[in-house]
This record gives C-alpha cells, structure tokens and sequence, in this order.
C-alpha cells in the first residue's frame, strides 16, 4: 500500500497545487485535503482542535502529514496572539497525533526565519533572530523538527509565485498582485520600495522540492532538515517590472511603501542552498524572465 496523506491548510496558496501533486503521484483516494474553510473535495479540520486532528489521523490511517496550515507574516503581525496560537499550538497539535500515530510530517519553514543581523546573502546556519512574530514561529517549528520525536521536515520557503490561488497575507504577495494588476489595469501600486530584492520561486519548483525532500531517507539528512535554504531566484522589484514589460510594454508600477516594507528589510535579499544542493540534490528551474513566462502562460491560457 501506498502512503495515506493528510493536507492542512489545503485551500491556501500552496496547498491548492500541492493537494494535486500528491494527488497525481500517489492517486486521488491517497489525499486527504482539509482546511479551516468549506471548499470543493475538502473537509473541515480546525489545527486547533486536537482530538479531532488525532481522531482523523487514526481513522483513516494517516502516514503523512503536510502541515500548511497557517496565518503568514502581514496577517499575523496585526495579529500577533492569533498567529502564535495557530502556528505553534496547531503544529503541536499535529506533532501530538503524528507522534501517536506513526507518522511523517512535513511543515513549512520561510525566509522569515532571518533577521536584520543575518548577511545579505543568507547561509544555511545562522543565528535566527527575526523581528516579526511570523519568523519566531516559523524558528520554533524548525526547533519542534529537531526535537519532538517524528520524522519531521521543512524548507525555508522563500517569496512564492503562483497564478493558481490568490497570495495567503504575505509580505511578498505583490509578485502576485503585480500580475493580476498589469493585466486588468496595466499599473501597480507596490507596498515595498523599487529597489526591493528579496528571494522569490515559482510554485512548480516550490511543490517540486516538497516532494523531493519527502522521499530522502530520513539517515541521510542533517542538521538543516527543519528547515533547508531553498533558492529560486532573487530580484527588485525594478527588476520584475521590467520582466512583465517584455510582455506589456505599457504596463506601469507606483510605490507606497508601507509596514511590509519594514519586514522586507530584515530579510536577506538572497539565499544560501549549497546544503539541500549537497544533501538531496535540491536544483531550482525557473529564473526571473521564466517564472514571469509562466506566469502570463497560466493567467492567459
């Protein structure tokens, strides 16, 4: 038999193409995919309901565990208790049943794991001291990998780019938006400075690399595997402007920098991933000029 996989958070940015990539390499009845929210071939499971997490995993025989669910980095700085209730208390919850169960458990780690001491170009170990609150969760899960007693694993997701689901509240959500905006109004207005750099991917390779870690043998990851560096591309804002306008030469971008503006500083403009390159054979696809390729393929086609 193959593996039984539960989703959390199945109807968030990430979830919405990872639920079909298991999906397709596993087959259909092998997914479960649940969310706080009702949605089309998803049940309802709340992260902070532990019995009812431990009940479903038992019930159905869960193996697997992507544990998606959670507030990210502007949405829960404006709400900072929220954000640590359902980022910590629910990943404990899943640890509890997966450690009751038997299970394998993949959780998100981010970029906002770093602060402003960390160097421009982040390593895969230094010392992690974020300014919002969305980091210091996303530090504890990397801790909970490393110590709670499951075959626990994680990536440091960058800025992730997706026409498939709208962006979840994050500080990067405007390489989604700028999409969206030059198509239907041919301008944007941009929360963060032009000069803006910071470590993006394309969502294929972001699900790509999930389902790479997953089938690593647990001996043969170190350290890291909380929470590897993973890198795609890094760019300004500037930079994908001037990407978009190769397919809409008249397409314009204003800046109103903001709070986010604030959160994007005290991350490293690049990442460092010669560990998970080493360790698992991690090798991003997509550039700058074809994530903005694809981009356009999917929102057009």
């Amino acid at each position: 038999m193959g593996p039984r996989i539960l989703v959390t958070g199945a109807l968030g940015q990430i979830g919405t193409e990872l639920v079909g990539a298991l999906e397709n390499k596993h087959g259909q009845g092998s997914v479960i995919a649940t969310d706080v929210r009702d949605g089309t071939g998803c049940q309802i499971l709340d992260v902070m309901d532990a019995e009812s997490i431990h009940s479903l995993v038992s019930r159905e025989g869960v193996t697997e565990i992507y544990h998606l669910a959670a507030l990210l980095s502007a949405t829960g700085e404006r709400n900072p208790e929220l954000c640590w209730k359902i980022n910590v208390e629910g990943l404990e919850n899943v640890i509890a049943a997966a450690r009751a169960n038997g299970c394998r458990v993949f959780a998100p780690s981010s970029i906002a794991v770093f602060g402003p001491d960390c160097p421009s170009i982040a390593p895969q170990f230094t010392p992690l001291n974020p300014t919002t609150v969305y980091g210091k969760t996303k530090v504890v899960s990397e801790q909970l990998a490393m110590t709670a007693g499951v075959d626990m694993r994680g990536l440091r997701y960058p800025g992730l780019v997706s026409y498939k689901a709208p962006a979840g509240g994050g500080t990067t959500d405007y390489a989604v938006e700028i999409f969206h905006a030059a198509l239907a109004e041919g301008h944007y207005t941009c929360f963060v400075r032009e000069d803006t750099r910071l470590p993006m991917m394309y969502m294929d390779d972001a699900i790509r690399a999930t389902l790479e870690l997953m089938v690593v043998p647990a001996e043969e990851l170190g350290g890291a595997r909380g929470g590897y560096n993973i890198s795609g591309c890094s760019f300004t804002v500037g930079q994908l402007v001037e990407s978009i306008q190769r397919h809409l030469p008249n397409f314009t971008c204003a800046y109103e920098p903001d709070v986010r503006q604030k959160y994007a500083d005290s991350w490293p403009n690049d990442i460092d991933d010669d560990v998970a390159r080493g360790e698992w054979g991690w090798n991003p696809e997509f550039d700058l000029d074809g994530m903005v390729d694809a981009m356009f393929a999917g929102l057009q086609g």
